[in-house]
């Protein structure tokens, strides 16, 4: 159990943060903006949850689940290798996301373009949820691929599908995709307009 009773403790204000296994990095460490970005990412869902209102049902449970996984997988990540008995994201993270995934795509309007970020409000906090998602991804994978580093592959899995399935939850937002607005490649008229 976690239990914070002082929120300042000034061992940060040389610049550098802990890790889980006691060891300090630079606050601009690569490990640490991919935890970060991955607290953004459960901000822009805490955001979805709060203007959801009735258009997150049935799905709304799913968005408090994935802000607590979106805490284990932060705690994976800011204790690298093996550190003992921690908390470590696991396939089942990643099945129950790919369930929710076929739950929800299979009554979508087919997809016949690409899709603009927005439409009803739920789904662009959704969209911008996918976005910084697909960002703590990128990260990771830089991460993963470090010399030395051990990151957990399950990790970078979780934050995959778990862009996917912000992705079919906007759409089902916008009316099932009915409401979705579609891209029109050139519509803008090119250059020489």
């Amino acid at each position: 159990m976690v239990r914070l009773t002082k929120i300042y403790t000034r061992t940060g204000d040389d610049g550098t943060t802990a890790l889980g296994d006691g060891s300090r990095l630079p606050k601009h460490h690569l490990r640490i903006a991919a935890y970060g970005t991955v607290d953004e990412t459960s901000a822009a869902v805490g955001l979805a949850r709060a203007h959801g209102g009735d258009a997150i049902e049935p799905w709304g449970p799913w968005l408090r689940q994935i802000q607590n996984d979106l805490f284990d997988v932060g705690s994976d990540l800011c204790v690298p290798g093996e550190a003992g008995a921690r908390l470590r994201i696991t396939k089942a993270y990643v099945e129950r996301l790919e369930g929710w995934i076929d739950q929800v795509n299979r009554d979508l309007e087919p997809l016949k373009s690409f899709i603009l970020p927005g439409g009803a409000p739920v789904a662009a906090w959704l969209h911008l949820a996918r976005t910084v998602c697909r960002r703590a991804e990128r990260l990771t994978t830089e991460l993963a691929g470090s010399p030395h580093d051990d990151t957990n592959p399950e990790v970078v899995r979780y934050l995959n599908r778990l862009s996917d399935l912000f992705f079919v939850l906007a759409r089902d937002a916008n009316d099932g995709g009915r409401a979705d607005e579609l891209w029109e490649p050139g519509a803008g008229g090119g250059a020489g307009s």
